[in-house]
């Protein structure tokens, strides 16, 4: 029987006994869980597509990414797979007449990615589109008549001639190719058409009136562009600009009015600003717009529109989302579906009648489908794609807060050890999220690099604080560690690790660090600067010198615009004291150093500086460093996740829980014996 807390307010329990027979989460449970990933509403509300990953097994020999599937939800409420097995299905939209799925793959006999339909009745897809490097995005008109299109040009045959030769070398942010809008009549066959537009378009939607079409467009197709010059675009049905949305900042989802008078967006209020969270509307053509909600200490990160008069949204609110509804104008903030308490929403999707149907997780189960049901706007779950959950015993879940060393509360959601007795004391694995710009929310936070059910099961607890710099709390929140890395926010950690030792729950001597990124480099913070608070460490594509990161890394204005305020030349003193290297000389506590080998975020060499300037100290901690060919920012193949959850918890078991010494042996036991 699951078992999981919910709190409201600040503490809420509620929890479930374990039947007997119920044991906990174990690394293959977290091998084997699906979750839903894209979740589509048919616009006459009777249907519901959606995509759900499935995980390739890691001991039998079919490594790779996990693959997507395609299913489908009738008005019975019963769930069909449509497109299932070695397939990857992506970008699933409705036709307007509600009569077939379109999807983007890669099948058997494509050279590269093809827009597909499939009628909703079942039978075989049928290719509607391609393009000369593959579909990257689509929107069909209103009346399903034609097609805009996303996709690179097709490379000269000169320069295909010169690389079927191997002259494939690489000019660094120089040979680029911008990403192009075509159109074309939305039938088999039909020639598509590029439109010459002065930068590189990252996504289309055609407006329910037929007569325009919303862009996002880049200056150039570099990562650092998609994320901080990401700008709204209004064009007609040939191409031809309408007006423009200077949004201010980075920018998130986009919607336009069911009558087309309007378009919703989510922005960054400022450049600056370092998380787009603002819900902003524009009309038709663009122009000014209005941030309808200025005063929201949270973040919004999606929206739709229920009819002409009413925007829903998703807002992230401390540890939980609400689902709200506004006027474009911005008066009528109401909440359709409270947050504490309740299944963290991910994602909207509304029919043309105004059902809501929404992606979710909760404390119990990773991503499914929902959809709103009643006047009372009750949360009706559709799916079950785990349902051997049921038989697996869950961490009792709470939230907590605590008072940073300057007065400022801090919340996290902490998991305990299933066998945990009131008065002992346990073992902690402290999880940072990256970014910092990102959060925590109370729902499934149970992943491969972050395996807290797993650790429960061992004795552990586990804690995700939301230190100082996250989201859901506001810009000013944010705001609070900019140009001051590795400061308060990293002291913020070591504060909610001293509150739950002072509580009595957690053994102050046995405390690791682990995390991703940005998460990462407070796993390497903790192995040097404070090394004298954490007996184990474990940094995953993580930052160790904070003046070659900005130099090697793929999105250096972004990091200059909402992290450090200033250049390396500006202020060595504050690039050299932010960086772990500096305090190697100090560093005592054993660090597992995980890394992808193509990793273009976070280059590799910040791991192998650190691994090296650990290594050279005359009296060196225990360190390792392991990195993963072809992974890059986290791992996707099956067999990568398996061997980092596994060298994870081996590395915590072996500081924290037995006695320690020199690194376990670098072979893993994969467990492959036992899979003949």
């Amino acid at each position: 029987m699951k078992h999981r807390g919910l709190l409201t307010c600040l503490i809420l329990m509620l929890a479930l006994p374990a039947l007997a027979a119920a044991e906990g989460m174990s690394l293959k449970h977290i091998a084997e869980l699906k979750q839903v990933g894209q979740a589509a509403v048919s616009p006459d509300g009777e249907h519901v597509a959606y995509t759900l990953a499935v995980q390739r097994d890691p001991l039998g020999g079919d490594d790779g990414p996990a693959w997507t599937e395609l299913h489908l939800i009738g008005p019975d409420g019963e769930s069909t797979p449509y497109i299932a097995g070695e397939v990857n299905v992506s970008a699933i939209q409705w036709t307007p007449d509600s009569r077939y799925i379109t999807y983007i793959a890669q099948r058997e006999k494509d050279d590269n990615r093809t827009l597909y339909q499939i009628p909703k009745a079942g039978g075989e897809s049928t290719r509607l589109a391609t393009l000369p490097e593959g579909v990257l995005g689509y929107s069909m008109s209103p009346d399903g008549d034609r097609l805009a299109l996303l996709g690179y040009e097709e490379d000269p045959e000169d320069l295909k001639s010169e690389r079927e030769k191997g002259f494939t070398q690489i000019i660094y942010e120089e040979d680029w190719k911008p990403v192009r809008l075509w159109f074309q009549d939305a039938e088999p066959g039909a020639e598509a058409e590029a439109v010459e537009l002065d930068g590189s378009v990252q996504e289309v939607q055609w407006s329910p009136a037929g007569d325009r079409l919303a862009i996002k467009i880049t200056p150039r197709q570099l990562v650092d562009d998609t994320l901080m010059f990401n700008r709204i675009r209004i064009v007609d049905t040939d191409g031809e600009e309408l007006g423009r949305i200077d949004n201010p900042g980075k920018l998130g989802e986009m919607a336009w009015s069911p009558d087309g008078e309007h378009i919703a967006f989510i922005s960054g209020k400022s450049i600056h600003d370092t998380r787009e969270g603002r819900l902003m509307v524009a009309g038709k053509d663009g122009g000014e717009f209005e941030n309808i909600l200025p005063g929201l200490e949270a973040h919004i990160w999606n929206v739709d529109w229920l009819d002409e008069e009413r925007i829903v949204f998703v807002s992230h609110e401390g540890v939980w989302t609400r689902l709200g509804q506004i006027q474009p104008d911005g008066s009528n903030d109401e909440t359709l579906h409270e947050g504490p308490g309740g299944p963290i929403w991910q994602s909207i999707s509304v029919s043309d009648e105004g059902d809501i149907v929404l992606r979710a997780d909760a404390t119990d189960h990773p991503s499914e489908i929902y959809r709103l049901v009643g006047d009372e706007h009750r949360a009706q779950r559709l799916t079950d794609s785990n349902p051997w959950l049921e038989d697996v015993q869950l961490a009792r879940q709470e939230v907590i807060t605590y008072e940073a060393r300057d007065g400022l509360e801090i919340e996290g959601i902490l998991f305990y050890p299933l066998d945990y007795t009131e008065g002992e004391s346990y073992p902690l694995i402290l999880a940072v999220h990256g970014g910092p710009e990102a959060h925590y929310n109370n729902g499934w936070l149970t992943a491969y690099n972050l395996p807290a059910d797993v650790a429960a099961a061992e004795g552990y607890f586990m804690f995700y604080p939301n230190y100082r710099g996250s989201t859901g709390r506001g810009v000013e929140f944010t705001e609070t560690s900019q140009a001051r890395p590795a400061g308060e926010e990293f002291d913020d950690l070591v504060d909610g690790v001293d509150h739950l030792i002072e509580e009595g729950l957690v053994d102050g001597d046995r405390v690791g660090i682990t995390g991703g990124s940005y998460g990462g480099y407070a796993s390497a913070w903790g192995a040097t600067y404070y090394s004298e608070r954490f007996a184990a460490a474990v940094m995953n594509v993580g930052l160790s010198d904070k003046i070659s990161m900005l130099g090697t890394s793929d999105i250096p204005q972004e990091l200059y615009l909402v992290h450090y305020l200033s250049w390396p030349w500006e202020d060595w003193d504050m690039y050299k004291k932010a960086s772990p290297i500096y305090y190697a000389e100090q560093a005592q506590t054993p660090i597992l150093i995980l890394h992808g080998d193509a990793d273009p975020r976070v280059d590799p060499t910040q791991s192998r500086i650190l691994y090296r300037y650990l290594s050279l100290q005359e009296d060196p901690p225990p360190v390792r460093l392991v990195l993963y060919r072809g992974e890059g920012h986290g791992n996707q193949r099956s067999t990568s996740r398996w061997d980092y959850s596994h060298r994870l918890m081996r590395w915590m078991n072996h500081y924290l829980k037995e006695d320690g010494g020199d690194p376990p042996d670098y072979r893993i036991d994969y467990g492959l014996e036992n899979n003949d």
